[in-house]
Protein backbone atom coordinates (compact mmCIF):
# COMPACT_ATOMS: atom_id res chain seq x y z
CA UNK A 1 0.00 0.00 0.00
CA UNK A 2 2.45 2.47 1.08
CA UNK A 3 5.53 0.75 -1.33
CA UNK A 4 6.34 4.12 -2.49
CA UNK A 5 5.90 6.50 0.31
CA UNK A 6 9.10 9.10 0.91
CA UNK A 7 10.81 8.72 3.77
CA UNK A 8 9.17 11.45 5.82
CA UNK A 9 5.49 9.44 5.56
CA UNK A 10 7.85 6.42 6.76
CA UNK A 11 8.82 7.78 9.87
CA UNK A 12 5.18 9.81 10.42
CA UNK A 13 3.61 5.88 10.44
CA UNK A 14 5.99 4.87 13.09
CA UNK A 15 5.09 7.90 15.17
CA UNK A 16 1.57 7.45 14.75
CA UNK A 17 0.77 3.96 14.63
CA UNK A 18 4.04 2.40 15.74
CA UNK A 19 4.52 1.85 18.99
CA UNK A 20 7.46 1.25 20.96
CA UNK A 21 8.04 -2.05 23.04
CA UNK A 22 11.46 -1.94 24.33
CA UNK A 23 10.11 -0.63 27.69
CA UNK A 24 8.10 -3.43 28.85
CA UNK A 25 7.49 -5.50 32.19
CA UNK A 26 7.01 -9.03 32.96
CA UNK A 27 4.91 -11.29 31.33
CA UNK A 28 3.56 -12.08 34.41
CA UNK A 29 1.87 -8.33 34.26
CA UNK A 30 0.75 -8.37 31.46
CA UNK A 31 -3.53 -8.15 31.55
CA UNK A 32 -5.04 -10.54 29.06
CA UNK A 33 -7.97 -7.46 28.46
CA UNK A 34 -5.94 -4.55 25.79
CA UNK A 35 -4.76 -1.66 27.91
CA UNK A 36 -7.06 0.92 26.26
CA UNK A 37 -9.82 -0.65 28.80
CA UNK A 38 -8.18 -0.23 31.46
CA UNK A 39 -7.08 3.14 30.97
CA UNK A 40 -10.84 4.67 29.60
CA UNK A 41 -12.11 3.21 32.93
CA UNK A 42 -10.33 5.80 35.19
CA UNK A 43 -11.51 9.39 35.37
CA UNK A 44 -9.27 10.90 38.01
CA UNK A 45 -5.48 11.94 37.45
CA UNK A 46 -2.36 10.74 39.34
CA UNK A 47 -1.75 12.69 42.78
CA UNK A 48 1.59 12.94 41.65
CA UNK A 49 4.03 15.08 39.51
CA UNK A 50 3.45 15.65 36.06
CA UNK A 51 5.17 12.90 34.14
CA UNK A 52 5.04 11.19 30.67
CA UNK A 53 6.04 7.89 30.29
CA UNK A 54 6.73 6.21 26.88
CA UNK A 55 5.70 7.66 23.27
CA UNK A 56 3.04 9.09 21.88
CA UNK A 57 1.35 6.36 20.77
CA UNK A 58 2.58 3.52 23.30
CA UNK A 59 2.37 5.43 26.73
CA UNK A 60 0.74 6.53 29.64
CA UNK A 61 0.67 10.17 32.06
CA UNK A 62 0.92 10.79 35.81
CA UNK A 63 -0.13 14.06 37.64
CA UNK A 64 -2.49 14.72 34.85
CA UNK A 65 -4.37 18.36 34.48
CA UNK A 66 -7.99 19.10 33.44
CA UNK A 67 -8.48 21.40 30.61
CA UNK A 68 -11.38 23.62 32.05
CA UNK A 69 -14.52 22.99 30.41
CA UNK A 70 -14.88 26.28 29.98
CA UNK A 71 -12.57 29.45 30.05
CA UNK A 72 -12.26 32.79 28.61
CA UNK A 73 -10.75 31.82 25.00
CA UNK A 74 -11.82 28.23 24.71
CA UNK A 75 -14.35 24.85 25.14
CA UNK A 76 -13.47 21.48 25.55
CA UNK A 77 -15.95 19.21 23.23
CA UNK A 78 -17.29 15.96 23.55
CA UNK A 79 -17.49 16.27 27.34
CA UNK A 80 -18.92 12.64 27.49
CA UNK A 81 -15.80 11.28 26.37
CA UNK A 82 -13.39 12.23 29.53
CA UNK A 83 -10.61 13.20 27.19
CA UNK A 84 -10.03 16.99 28.34
CA UNK A 85 -6.46 15.53 30.58
CA UNK A 86 -3.18 16.66 29.68
CA UNK A 87 0.08 17.65 30.94
CA UNK A 88 0.05 21.59 32.20
CA UNK A 89 2.09 22.06 29.38
CA UNK A 90 -0.33 21.21 26.74
CA UNK A 91 -3.26 23.02 28.87
CA UNK A 92 -0.11 26.02 28.82
CA UNK A 93 -0.05 25.86 25.31
CA UNK A 94 -3.86 25.29 24.72
CA UNK A 95 -4.81 28.66 26.80
CA UNK A 96 -1.74 30.96 24.29
CA UNK A 97 -2.95 29.80 21.46
CA UNK A 98 -6.68 30.75 22.16
CA UNK A 99 -5.47 33.66 22.86
CA UNK A 100 -4.17 34.18 19.51
CA UNK A 101 -6.85 32.56 18.08
CA UNK A 102 -8.90 35.73 19.30
CA UNK A 103 -6.02 37.89 17.39
CA UNK A 104 -6.98 36.40 14.33
CA UNK A 105 -10.38 37.31 14.27
CA UNK A 106 -11.86 34.20 16.19
CA UNK A 107 -13.89 34.25 19.68
CA UNK A 108 -11.22 31.32 20.90
CA UNK A 109 -10.83 27.27 20.22
CA UNK A 110 -13.52 24.28 20.49
CA UNK A 111 -10.80 21.92 21.83
CA UNK A 112 -11.09 18.12 20.60
CA UNK A 113 -9.33 15.46 22.34
CA UNK A 114 -6.18 15.58 24.48
CA UNK A 115 -6.09 12.40 26.59
CA UNK A 116 -7.44 10.07 29.50
CA UNK A 117 -7.06 11.09 33.35
CA UNK A 118 -4.02 8.69 32.91
CA UNK A 119 -3.08 8.79 29.32
CA UNK A 120 -2.81 5.26 27.93
CA UNK A 121 -4.33 4.09 24.68
CA UNK A 122 -8.26 4.89 23.52
CA UNK A 123 -11.31 2.70 23.05
CA UNK A 124 -11.96 4.33 19.80
CA UNK A 125 -10.26 7.26 17.66
CA UNK A 126 -7.03 7.68 18.33
CA UNK A 127 -3.48 5.89 18.14
CA UNK A 128 -1.98 8.27 19.54
CA UNK A 129 -2.97 11.02 22.40
CA UNK A 130 -1.31 8.32 24.98
CA UNK A 131 1.04 10.80 26.97
CA UNK A 132 -0.64 14.03 27.09
CA UNK A 133 0.93 16.03 24.56
CA UNK A 134 -1.35 15.67 21.48
CA UNK A 135 -4.75 18.02 21.16
CA UNK A 136 -6.92 18.07 18.62
CA UNK A 137 -7.90 21.79 17.68
CA UNK A 138 -11.55 21.83 15.37
CA UNK A 139 -11.23 24.05 12.31
CA UNK A 140 -14.65 25.65 12.99
CA UNK A 141 -14.51 29.32 14.62
CA UNK A 142 -16.41 28.77 17.28
CA UNK A 143 -20.05 30.19 17.20
CA UNK A 144 -20.28 30.37 20.80
CA UNK A 145 -18.53 29.91 24.05
CA UNK A 146 -21.48 29.44 26.15
CA UNK A 147 -22.43 25.73 24.56
CA UNK A 148 -24.22 23.87 26.78
CA UNK A 149 -22.64 20.21 27.65
CA UNK A 150 -25.24 18.77 25.36
CA UNK A 151 -24.48 21.08 22.28
CA UNK A 152 -21.01 19.94 22.48
CA UNK A 153 -21.99 16.57 21.83
CA UNK A 154 -24.18 17.48 18.80
CA UNK A 155 -22.16 20.26 17.02
CA UNK A 156 -19.61 18.82 15.05
CA UNK A 157 -16.25 20.15 12.66
CA UNK A 158 -17.03 21.07 8.83
CA UNK A 159 -14.19 19.74 6.47
CA UNK A 160 -12.30 22.57 5.05
CA UNK A 161 -11.10 20.30 1.81
CA UNK A 162 -12.73 19.83 -0.96
CA UNK A 163 -14.48 16.53 -2.42
CA UNK A 164 -11.33 15.83 -4.64
CA UNK A 165 -9.43 16.44 -1.34
CA UNK A 166 -7.06 18.40 -4.34
CA UNK A 167 -7.90 21.48 -2.09
CA UNK A 168 -9.64 23.82 0.36
CA UNK A 169 -13.04 23.91 0.38
CA UNK A 170 -14.93 27.38 0.72
CA UNK A 171 -15.09 26.93 4.69
CA UNK A 172 -11.08 27.31 4.58
CA UNK A 173 -10.43 31.44 5.75
CA UNK A 174 -7.12 32.91 6.07
CA UNK A 175 -7.94 32.96 9.86
CA UNK A 176 -7.64 28.73 9.41
CA UNK A 177 -4.13 29.93 8.22
CA UNK A 178 -3.23 32.39 11.13
CA UNK A 179 -4.37 29.91 13.77
CA UNK A 180 -2.34 27.09 12.85
CA UNK A 181 0.84 29.47 12.23
CA UNK A 182 0.80 30.56 15.59
CA UNK A 183 0.43 26.81 16.97
CA UNK A 184 3.52 25.83 14.77
CA UNK A 185 5.52 28.83 15.79
CA UNK A 186 5.29 27.91 19.47
CA UNK A 187 8.22 26.24 20.73
CA UNK A 188 6.55 24.01 22.49
CA UNK A 189 5.20 22.47 19.68
CA UNK A 190 7.32 19.64 17.90
CA UNK A 191 4.55 18.55 14.90
CA UNK A 192 1.15 19.76 13.14
CA UNK A 193 -0.53 17.04 11.44
CA UNK A 194 -3.71 18.63 8.59
CA UNK A 195 -4.82 17.48 5.75
CA UNK A 196 -2.24 17.17 3.08
CA UNK A 197 -4.79 19.92 0.89
CA UNK A 198 -4.65 21.78 4.05
CA UNK A 199 -0.64 21.93 3.89
CA UNK A 200 -0.88 22.44 0.06
CA UNK A 201 -2.44 25.44 0.78
CA UNK A 202 0.00 26.70 3.63
CA UNK A 203 2.77 26.07 0.79
CA UNK A 204 1.12 27.62 -1.65
CA UNK A 205 0.10 31.32 0.74
CA UNK A 206 3.98 31.00 2.32
CA UNK A 207 7.31 32.40 2.06
CA UNK A 208 11.06 32.76 2.45
CA UNK A 209 10.00 33.64 6.35
CA UNK A 210 7.81 30.29 6.83
CA UNK A 211 10.19 27.60 6.42
CA UNK A 212 10.52 26.85 10.41
CA UNK A 213 7.06 26.55 11.27
CA UNK A 214 5.73 25.30 7.67
CA UNK A 215 8.35 22.51 8.58
CA UNK A 216 6.41 21.71 11.46
CA UNK A 217 3.16 21.38 9.72
CA UNK A 218 2.89 17.74 8.58
CA UNK A 219 0.54 15.88 6.36
CA UNK A 220 -1.30 12.69 7.61
CA UNK A 221 -4.89 11.31 6.67
CA UNK A 222 -7.96 12.44 7.70
CA UNK A 223 -7.13 15.92 9.40
CA UNK A 224 -9.60 17.85 7.79
CA UNK A 225 -11.93 19.19 10.11
CA UNK A 226 -9.05 19.58 12.84
CA UNK A 227 -5.68 20.13 13.36
CA UNK A 228 -3.80 17.43 15.83
CA UNK A 229 -1.06 19.26 17.55
CA UNK A 230 2.14 17.88 19.38
CA UNK A 231 4.05 18.90 22.03
CA UNK A 232 8.17 17.95 22.52
CA UNK A 233 8.81 15.39 25.50
CA UNK A 234 9.37 18.13 28.90
CA UNK A 235 11.02 14.75 30.43
CA UNK A 236 13.18 13.17 27.97
CA UNK A 237 14.19 9.61 29.66
CA UNK A 238 10.98 8.70 30.37
CA UNK A 239 9.17 10.43 27.76
CA UNK A 240 10.33 9.03 24.38
CA UNK A 241 10.42 12.05 21.60
CA UNK A 242 9.99 11.87 18.07
CA UNK A 243 12.61 12.42 15.29
CA UNK A 244 12.36 16.10 14.03
CA UNK A 245 10.74 16.57 11.06
CA UNK A 246 13.29 16.95 7.76
CA UNK A 247 15.09 20.10 6.39
CA UNK A 248 12.78 22.43 4.81
CA UNK A 249 9.21 23.50 4.60
CA UNK A 250 8.20 20.13 3.13
CA UNK A 251 6.32 21.69 0.78
CA UNK A 252 8.48 20.24 -2.21
CA UNK A 253 8.37 16.24 -3.36
CA UNK A 254 7.15 14.50 -0.36
CA UNK A 255 4.28 16.94 -0.44
CA UNK A 256 3.80 15.85 -3.93
CA UNK A 257 3.30 11.93 -3.07
CA UNK A 258 0.08 12.54 -0.97
CA UNK A 259 -1.99 13.51 -4.05
CA UNK A 260 -0.94 10.48 -5.79
CA UNK A 261 -3.54 7.89 -5.85
CA UNK A 262 -1.91 5.72 -3.83
CA UNK A 263 -2.17 8.17 -1.10
CA UNK A 264 -5.60 9.53 -1.98
CA UNK A 265 -7.10 6.25 -2.31
CA UNK A 266 -5.31 3.79 -0.04
CA UNK A 267 -7.01 0.41 0.08
CA UNK A 268 -9.17 -0.62 3.34
CA UNK A 269 -6.63 -2.98 5.79
CA UNK A 270 -7.48 -6.42 5.84
CA UNK A 271 -8.25 -7.61 9.18
CA UNK A 272 -5.49 -9.59 9.26
CA UNK A 273 -3.29 -6.29 8.71
CA UNK A 274 -4.69 -3.80 11.20
CA UNK A 275 -2.22 -2.64 13.92
CA UNK A 276 -2.47 -5.21 17.08
CA UNK A 277 -3.99 -4.11 19.95
CA UNK A 278 -2.19 -2.84 23.13
CA UNK A 279 -1.60 -4.27 25.69
CA UNK A 280 -0.34 -3.44 29.16
CA UNK A 281 2.90 -5.83 28.31
CA UNK A 282 3.47 -3.36 25.46
CA UNK A 283 3.72 -0.07 27.71
CA UNK A 284 6.25 1.01 29.94
CA UNK A 285 6.76 -0.34 33.06
CA UNK A 286 6.11 2.50 35.24
CA UNK A 287 2.44 2.78 33.71
CA UNK A 288 1.08 -0.36 35.76
CA UNK A 289 2.37 2.17 38.41
CA UNK A 290 0.56 5.22 37.00
CA UNK A 291 -2.84 2.96 36.42
CA UNK A 292 -3.38 1.70 39.77
CA UNK A 293 -1.62 4.74 41.88
CA UNK A 294 -3.16 6.79 43.88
Amino acid sequence: MLRNCPAVCRNGLVAVFGVSLILTFSAGAQHEEPAKFAFSAVDAPTNTAPAPFGGYAAGCLAGAAQLAESGPGWQAMRLSRNRNWGHPEMIAFIERLSRAAHSAGWPGLYVGDISHARGGPMVSSHRSHQIGLDADIWLRAPDSLELSVAEREKISSPSVVALNRLHVNGYWTGAHSQVIEAAARDESVARIFVNAAIKRRLCEDGGEDDVDWLRKVRPWWGHDSHFHVRLHCPNEGACLDQEAPPEGDGCDEELDWWFTDEALYPPPRAPEDQPPEIMMADLPAACQGVLEGE
